[in-house]
């Protein structure tokens, strides 16, 4: 089986990881990797990113020139694209831009054109309703009534397919899994001590942006609550953003300044040390959109990454109830609904007070992480789904 993918997400080394574990589950599997010759990250001014092809046995990367370099809606590739199609013929093409992408309206076209008889499938995490104009809703059309596989990434993205029409097969399944060699149970002492964390401290943590999405007024609120508890405890924030002198303000509002712990800004590699140090993770997203002039407005939790990497270290998760995070954790965390500050207090509380509790779920989440969200479970979960669509 040869399989075609084109996503900018890939320009990332790292993000490869389970396309090419998929290119060694079985002897006859090629994966190649189609992204931009040249892309600007986030839209940011005078920082271009050149690609550059690379390869590992039956994977490759295989950068195309393209027009627009920071948009991924109207991101479209070269006529080099004809040359690697017609040598390549993939089985599968699988186009990263979501249901009205021009890439993938490309890619099917040229898909006909060229007599490929190529399975046509796409990837999108977007989970809110929408509604479109002519011409964009004649595109989403065409690409729907082209497509003979979806993969969203979270539920609401797989129902919302089905409120616009599309009626062949779904698969819900994060676009990137963990590296298991990476996110692992691994105490640290040294860097524990060095933040004044001290043994036997139950350590609550957040890794993120503070934004107001975020839901971390709400996780202040809460903590403010924790006060009264004997068992000693700290909070420990990863991450930074527009929020953070507020935050810093409102903490010693409530009186918790000095059980906040701050670190701005690590390497990614760095990321699991901070998570081995949480005795809970916390992700309190807050769903922020509204419905307004035919388009959606706002925000709602795609995935919630985090949650699985903590998993992956053993460490428990609490989740609000926002888009995808209560599927995402399932039975292997707690759950609580969103902005509610006493319900959130409640399950903290629940994971100090209870030792069984903890080490009960923190064994759920590593399992769940393990079985369902490794990059080599995501890859064969997606070449089950590439083998259903062949047959």
């Amino acid at each position: 089986m040869r399989v075609l993918v084109a996503s900018h997400t890939y320009i990332v080394d790292l993000n490869c990881e389970k396309f090419r574990t998929l290119a060694q589950l079985e002897p006859d599997v090629e994966v190649t990797i189609v992204v931009p010759k040249r892309w600007r990250p986030g839209g940011v001014q005078n920082r271009i990113v050149e690609t550059r092809p690379w390869q590992d046995g039956q994977f490759r990367v295989v950068p195309v020139s393209n027009f627009s370099q920071n948009n991924q809606g109207l991101l479209t590739f070269g006529l080099d694209v004809v040359k690697l199609l017609r040598e390549f013929r993939p089985h599968i093409i699988q186009v990263e831009q979501g249901s009205k992408g021009l890439a993938y309206a490309q890619l099917i076209t040229l898909n006909r054109l060229l007599g490929l008889k190529a399975k046509n499938l796409f990837f999108t995490w977007w989970n809110l309703p929408y509604e479109l104009k002519f011409p964009v809703s004649l595109l989403e059309a065409y690409n729907l009534k082209n497509t003979h596989g979806a993969i969203p990434g979270n539920q609401d993205g797989a129902d919302i397919l089905r409120d616009r029409g599309y009626t062949g097969p779904i698969r819900v399944m994060p676009q990137l899994g963990i590296d298991e060699s990476l996110f692992r149970p691994e105490p640290q002492p040294e860097l524990a001590a060095s933040l004044d964390l001290q043994p036997g401290e139950f350590v609550i943590g957040f890794v993120g942006r503070f934004v107001e999405e975020k839901g971390l007024f709400t996780l202040l609120k809460a903590l403010g609550q924790l006060k009264s508890l004997e068992k000693p405890w700290k909070c420990l924030m990863l991450g930074r953003g527009p929020l953070q002198d507020i935050l810093h303000a409102q903490a010693a509002e409530l009186g918790i300044g000095d059980r906040m712990r701050w670190v701005e800004s690590v390497p990614h590699d760095a990321v699991p040390r901070y998570i081995n140090l949480m005795s809970t993770l916390v992700l309190p997203s807050e769903t922020t959109y509204r419905f307004k002039a035919l388009t959606s407005v706002g925000w709602k939790e795609q995935f919630g990454h985090v949650l699985i990497e903590a998993m992956a270290c053993q460490v428990p998760v609490v989740g609000s109830d926002s888009g995808e995070i209560p599927f995402v954790i399932d039975d292997a965390g707690l759950v609580f609904p969103e902005g509610n500050a006493e319900a959130l207090c409640d399950r903290l509380r629940q994971l100090i007070e209870t030792p069984a509790l903890h080490q009960d779920l923190g064994k759920r989440g590593y399992a769940r992480a393990m079985e369902r969200y490794t990059n080599r479970a995501l890859a064969q979960e997606t070449l089950d789904f590439y083998r259903e669509l062949m047959t």
